[in-house]
């Protein structure tokens, strides 16, 4: 599969150092999903990058909202009630 890309900005090449079964792993999922090891990078980069990790949303959350109290524990059963 040979895919070419446009770039519409200033791209730069970087070198990682990985374990050789990781990478290869890696290239069977990207295949599996009809893409590169190297798009697959650029979209994890993207993500990282670009928009906060849910657990840091959920962290902030949780601070945000610390000042509510239930009044006591719960029990696990009411915990899993559903």
């Amino acid at each position: 599969m040979h895919t070419d890309f446009v770039y519409t900005e200033t791209v730069k090449n970087i070198t990682l150092s990985a374990d050789e079964k990781l990478i290869e792993s890696a290239r069977l999922r990207a295949s599996e999903r009809n893409t590169t090891l190297n798009a697959l990078f650029r979209e994890w980069l993207h993500d990282v990058a670009g928009e906060p990790d849910l657990a840091d949303e959920f962290r902030d959350l949780m601070e945000r909202t610390s000042y509510a109290d239930a009044g006591r524990k719960f029990t696990r059963e009411e915990m899993n009630e559903r």
